[in-house]
């Protein structure tokens, strides 16, 4: 089982020496009972865990022990327990304590999870295991009996693996050196009705693991190390951004009108004001009006939901942070991304900056990251230059990437062919050229420059560059991270970008009709459900209008770097709880 670096991994139960088992504790004892059950109670426990009995066998087994419980006076759903240290705390105070001492005169009380159980005759060890460690419960018949008179045997006959106890004593070590309570008193504090999954298997089910993200919590270690990385991770973008003066806002999630990228959104009605509304699919246009209000840098990490397909890196809600700096440019921003990503990374590894990606080292400590303008990296890749021998030529472009793409030959590249045909622009074309042909291959941190102007409706035109803008695009491990440019301030311009971007993509959805149409019904009626509008933001260009600084801003994808600095393949690894079909 991995553990993460300084975590205590659960103790393995420990077996008393033979010796101590010959004395009252042999198979003598075990068959007649008095041990509490001995190895049968092992193999019938073990028989639940893993399966031979079904679900509803076992919780209807221990539904009777909830009775059993009750009988004796016992409440098995407590109400609360006082600790005095986590698993975790003991281990770090107690790791010089010797083998076969015992801390006398201090009582411990410790909770969690039984993870495993083993009894042998007089002496029962239970595995306990909470948020942040484990210990052992070290249960010896005649210690427990003179507090409570067959408590023993109800911890034999009644605790189960997975049950939540509490238990009160004093720390020994082992001779076998593991850190256990030595317990006085024992408390039943939740009796788990289900069993957990097969201790050797684990929960080996994917999407099992992902509808029932508390087994897989409960079952696989690791999984919860991933959540607190992410956990640490989000608290240290927050902390890099309040500690660089920027400050965190809260914008709407309900939204007249999908604003701020180009894509399908969740609708949504109002029954009160009869408004039909969406869910955000972005923060910036919010942002940006606080920005014309005054506010100079302002932040925002939230749920974004957009209305489109599954993979390993989509669900249709994840989380971004998008940042706004007055008075700075795209260059400002791209300095803040990577140093703000390697702080995260530091805070997420140890202090390292090589991290492991798969089968792959990602070097974030080579610093500056590369930069290379979109055009030129296509140029490098197919050996066609779009923006400089056939800018303003559409046709030719078409032709040249199209030529190139199939020169190159492999699947990626010809994947791209169809996107290449119907781009409507030469930058749509240059878009669809690195897509299928540079993105994958960005394998280590890589700053991709200068986009085209027709993919870009709210970016600032590049101040020395014809047909691109002051943007960039993060790609590391073949994905896009981040993404950032010199906000457009220029109100008659915006309105101009956002009404090309709505005729673009009008036109876009006709052809797509026809398309269907001639297919026949099912396509048009699959079209229809894909379909959505894209409006112009009139209150957006009027904030505009009243003025807006100059002004950097940049939006990462906060569960990418989560799967980045974890090392996970699938964003629904590093979701609690992703969006699944439903099993009805």
């Amino acid at each position: 089982m991995e553990v993460a670096a300084g975590v205590t991994p659960p103790p393995a139960p420990e077996k008393p020496k033979p010796a101590q088992q010959r004395k009252g504790d042999g198979n003598n004892q075990q068959k007649k009972g008095g041990g509490g059950g001995g190895n049968n109670q092992q193999k019938k426990g073990d028989a639940m865990g893993a399966g031979t009995s079904s679900a509803e066998e076992v919780k209807a087994l221990r539904i009777a022990k909830v009775a059993q419980l009750r009988d004796a006076g016992a409440e098995p759903f407590a109400y609360r327990f006082d600790r005095t240290h986590t698993a975790a705390q003991l281990q770090s105070i107690h790791e010089d304590l010797a083998a076969g001492a015992e801390v006398e005169g201090t009582v411990e009380a410790v909770c969690g999870r039984v993870k495993a159980r083993r009894v042998f005759g007089k002496l029962a060890f239970l595995s306990l295991e909470d948020d942040g460690g484990g210990i052992q419960l070290y249960c010896d018949k005649k210690r427990i009996d003179a507090a409570e008179p067959g408590a023993f045997k109800r911890i034999v006959d009644l605790v189960d693996m997975g049950d939540i106890v509490g238990a009160k004593g004093t720390v020994k070590r082992t001779e076998k050196g593991e850190l256990s309570i030595a317990v006085d008193s024992f408390e039943m504090l939740t009796k788990s009705l289900l069993p957990l999954p097969d201790k050797f298997k684990g929960l080996t089910d994917v999407e099992m693991r992902y509808r029932q993200r508390y087994v897989d919590l409960i079952a696989n270690p690791e999984v919860r190390d991933t959540f607190r990385t992410r956990a640490g991770i989000v608290s240290g973008i927050r902390r890099f951004l309040d500690d660089r003066a920027f400050m965190e806002m809260e914008t709407p999630v309900l939204e007249s009108r999908a604003g701020g990228a180009d894509a399908k959104p969740f609708n949504t009605f109002h029954n009160a004001l009869g408004m039909n509304l969406t869910l955000r699919i972005a923060t910036e246009l919010h942002l940006k009006r606080l920005v014309v209000g005054g506010f100079e840098r302002v932040y925002e990490m939230g749920r974004i939901f957009r209305n489109e397909g599954i993979s390993t890196r989509h669900n249709p809600e994840f989380t971004s942070v998008e940042v706004y700096q007055a008075y700075a440019d795209v260059s400002d921003m791209l300095e803040l991304t990577e140093e703000m990503i390697c702080y995260c990374a530091k805070r997420a590894n140890g202090g390292a900056l090589k991290i492991q990606y798969g089968d792959e080292t990602i070097d974030l400590g080579q610093r500056p990251w590369r930069r290379a303008p979109m055009n030129d990296l296509v140029k490098e890749a197919a050996g066609v230059d779009l923006m400089g021998d056939y800018a303003g030529d559409l046709s030719g472009a078409k032709a040249a990437a199209e030529a190139a793409l199939r020169a190159l030959g492999d699947k990626e590249s010809m994947s791209g062919i169809p996107g290449v045909q119907q781009a409507p622009s030469v930058g749509h074309v240059l878009n669809e050229m690195f897509e299928a042909t540079v993105e994958t291959k960005l394998r280590q941190p890589t700053f991709v420059l200068d986009h085209p102007v027709e993919i870009s409706p709210l970016a600032k035109p590049h101040r020395a560059k014809r047909g691109v803008t002051e943007r960039f695009e993060l790609f590391i491990v073949g994905r896009e991270l981040a993404n950032s440019f010199s906000e457009l301030t220029d109100p008659v311009d915006q309105r101009e970008r956002l009404e090309s971007q709505i005729e673009t993509h009008r036109v876009a959805q006709e052809a797509a009709r026809a398309a269907a149409e001639a297919k026949g019904k099912a396509a048009l009626a699959e079209y229809e459900a894909e379909l959505y509008p894209i409006a112009m933001d009139e209150d957006f260009v009027t904030a505009l209008e009243y003025g807006m600084p100059p002004t950097a801003g940049m939006g990462l994808g906060v569960d990418r770097l989560v799967m980045l600095l974890t090392n996970s393949a699938s964003i629904r690894d590093v979701i609690a709880f992703p969006l699944l079909k439903s099993q009805d």
